[in-house]
């Protein structure tokens, strides 16, 4: 049985053999519901200068003590940097600048600075690297996070995420990937100079990782041995390491996979200027600051190269508050978004006083 095509009605949609007004055709009418016919209730404000102004006014006095209070927190952090690259021909450390991986004897230089100011809480000792990129894409994916949480597979077949380091002389390579072999591996050492005596400055290494890091995502390998050599049998050490992963440090609770400068370390920078936390100086006592001012001396064992790549290197000794380190941005963003609001609600206010009245009168009639 032959039927009839008409692409046109079909395009009009209208199937063929079906007029307009007849039963059979789909109505394209929405369905007669509150959503559908846009008959949901609505609230739109009504900006009004009896609105708009104390909004301005209330934004303004809110913001601008706070913006005070972080500034004036900030300001009172303690913070000392000292730049240790060796770029200067005068500074000490630039017998060390063209320092490679693994130079043997190591290179050691020292640093005297003086303290005008004690620092009176504890003291995070930072060091800081410039022009490093670990946020570039393959560099932050250069790693085997089962490897790192203790998986023995991913042990000895690390993800191929770590090439080109994830094998070497033909033995897996533990950790693998670039970010665990570019560590930072300088050695800094704080001593206090009193009365030309070398009094050295008790630096604290544990619990300067986050602590999910150090419980949670990274782990030893598992075994019938608590021995970390015989746990990491069958592994190579990263290429530019001095010495393998199981002898980062002699305290068991402190060493393998689970040593706290490897794990911030593996904590990647968002930025190519960052610090890292290396050292705590606990304040031993109420009575006296923790460092005091007076002279002091920074010993050195330079191993991290970075002038191939145009960087810097940096210690910071930096006090904390409730609010972090030391940062005047936030408090400054307060005062200046504060200040803008106040000012706007000042003309705003002036406009409305001088032009108000005039627009009421011309509504009405006369």
């Amino acid at each position: 049985m032959a039927v009839n095509y008409n692409a046109k009605e079909e395009a009009d949609g209208h199937p063929s053999g079906v007029g307009a007004s007849g039963g059979a055709g789909k109505s394209r009418k929405p369905d007669n519901t509150a959503f559908k016919q846009q008959r949901l209730p609505a609230w739109q404000p009504i900006l009004t200068a009896g609105t708009v102004l104390p909004a301005f006014f209330i934004i303004g006095l809110i913001f601008i003590p706070i913006g005070i209070g972080i500034f004036v927190t900030s300001n009172n952090i303690r913070e000392y940097e000292i730049d240790y690259t060796g770029t200067d021909s005068s500074s000490p450390c630039n017998k060390c600048l063209n320092v490679s991986w693994n130079s043997t004897p190591p290179c050691t230089c020292t640093i005297n600075f003086t303290l005008n100011q004690p620092f009176e809480t504890n003291v995070f000792m930072y060091y800081g690297l410039s022009n490093f990129y670990q946020n570039h894409r393959r560099y932050v994916k250069s790693r085997d996070d089962s490897q790192l949480n203790g998986d023995n597979s991913s042990l000895l077949h690390p993800s191929k995420e770590c090439e080109p380091y994830s094998t070497s002389e033909n033995k897996p390579i533990a950790p693998c990937g670039a970010i665990a072999n570019s560590m930072f591996n300088d050695t800094l050492e704080l001593f206090r100079i009193d009365n030309e005596t070398r009094i050295p400055i008790t630096l604290n290494k544990k619990g300067i990782a986050w602590w999910t890091d150090k419980n949670v995502k990274f782990r030893n390998p598992s075994g019938n041995t608590n021995n970390l050599t015989a746990l990491f049998q069958g592994t190579t050490k990263p290429v530019n390491w001095p010495k393998p992963v199981y002898m980062l440090d002699s305290e068991a609770d402190n060493n393998g996979f689970i040593n706290e400068d490897f794990i911030v370390w593996m904590r990647t920078a968002a930025l190519p200027t960052f610090r890292k936390l290396y050292r705590l100086i606990e304040r031993k006592n109420n009575l006296q600051p923790t460092l005091q001012a007076g002279k002091y001396s920074l010993d050195i064992t330079y191993n991290y190269p970075v002038h191939s790549f145009d960087g810097r290197k940096r210690m910071i000794l930096s006090t904390i508050s409730w609010m972090g380190g030391k940062n005047p941005f936030l408090g400054i963003a307060y005062i200046t978004v504060g200040s803008i609001c106040f000012f706007l609600g000042v003309v705003l206010l002036v406009i409305h006083h001088k032009y108000g009245n005039r627009n009421t009168s011309a509504d009405i009639p006369n």
